[in-house]
């Protein structure tokens, strides 16, 4: 692979986590599982890619999110918040607020709304994106951090490009079996070796599994099915919504039989690829979201399923066209860039097609513009 050569002091980090790795690996008897890898490689304490010091997101970065291209998409989310706490409660939590400009953008939006906010709860375990959004957020005082969930919650819930970074399995058809993927060391580098026979859970998950073909490649979300019964659980018990944004299909599209080769993709100083091994603790790894999962973790935790729809669909639902317009097309300085970054955001060939919303929760219903683009029958 061409891929950009890391500084020394960026290598040697990596290095350390790969020996923090192989020692985990040691101890556990020669191999873990592809979900612990993945764990460690992303979340082990100061070396993983999101708890060490490294910056994940921009220019500088490894990737650019939707609130990093242009503040309307915050605005956007924040017509649908405001109908969410008119129902519930002037409270928001994010789950990893990236750099906090999200939570900036809908801070924003919401006090031009009129709508005041009493509390807005981030959830981040990166300790570098933390830092970043303590300063970025420094002149809204009613910003607080959390380490995970609060006992209980009502109001408006966001996740922008959460569950995508949340460990999955992988798992794989050998002789008519599906069996684990494991991690192991062969030849001094990490290498995958089939595991335990996981045929009764891929059953469960995987729709026509029996039909699917030999060596097919896949992963199981059980990291983030949990996730979302504990979210549902806590919209459950309490009255609002959560929003959920990511990359994904429904169940019937995930488990395609062309999709061979699984989902797993790897992200490197903005540059893709598939091979999870490389350079631990500098790469970001992420998997697409089964949204069908997620919405039955959810209901089975007790919330419902307000809506399933296209990034294009909602932001378009919930008025970005209208937020655009609020910057005068004829002055072309102003005007073109955002008009550049809102179609990234609604292009089927960019984000507006393969992005998706799921939106679960209690005792509240979405403005009747947005349920018209709803696809919740599709899950």
């Amino acid at each position: 692979m061409s891929l950009p050569a890391p500084d020394p002091d960026a290598l040697a980090a990596s290095q350390a986590l790969q020996r923090h790795i192989a020692a985990a690996i040691a101890a556990a008897g020669g191999r873990i599982s592809f979900a612990r890898f993945m764990e460690l490689a992303l979340y082990a304490p100061d070396l993983g890619y999101y708890s060490g010091g490294a910056a994940k997101l921009g220019k500088d970065g490894d990737f650019t999110t939707a609130p990093e291209l242009s503040p309307l998409f915050g605005a956007a989310l924040a017509q649908v918040a405001a109908a969410i706490i008119a129902q519930s409660a002037p409270r928001l939590l994010e789950f990893g607020a990236g750099t906090g400009k999200l939570a900036r953008d809908v801070l924003t939006e919401l006090a031009a709304l009129g709508v005041p906010v009493e509390s807005y709860a981030i959830v981040e375990l990166s300790g570098e994106l933390r830092a970043r959004q303590q300063e970025l957020l420094r002149d809204f005082p009613q910003v607080t951090w959390l380490d995970g969930f609060p006992a209980a919650f009502d109001g408006v819930v966001l996740g922008n490009e959460v569950l995508d970074a949340m460990p999955v399995q992988l798992v794989k058809k050998i002789a008519g079996e599906w069996r684990e993927l494991d991690v192991t060391i062969e030849d001094g580098r990490f290498a995958c070796v089939p595991g335990a026979d996981v045929t009764k859970q891929a059953a469960q998950q995987i729709p026509d599994h029996a039909e699917l073909p030999e060596d097919y490649v896949t992963e199981l979300h059980g990291t983030s099915r949990a996730f979302m019964g504990t979210l549902g659980a806590l919209l459950a018990r309490g009255r609002g919504a959560a929003i959920l944004l990511d990359y994904g299909f429904p169940v019937h599209e995930y488990y395609h039989h062309d999709r061979a080769a699984g989902t797993l993709m790897c992200h490197y100083r903005h540059h893709s690829h598939d091979d999870p091994f490389y350079l631990p603790g500098l790469q970001d790894i992420t998997a697409h979201v089964d949204f069908t999962a997620m919405a039955v973790a959810a209901v089975d935790a007790g919330a419902d399923v307000l809506a399933y729809m296209s990034q294009a669909a909602f932001l378009l639902g919930a008025g970005i066209g209208d937020l655009l317009l609020r910057t005068d097309p004829a002055d072309a300085m102003a005007y073109l860039p955002q008009a550049n970054a809102v179609q990234k955001l609604l292009s089927p060939a960019e984000m507006g097609e393969l992005f998706k919303v799921l939106v679960i929760g209690k005792d509240v219903t979405l403005p009747a513009v947005l349920m018209a683009s709803d696809r919740a029958h599709r899950l």
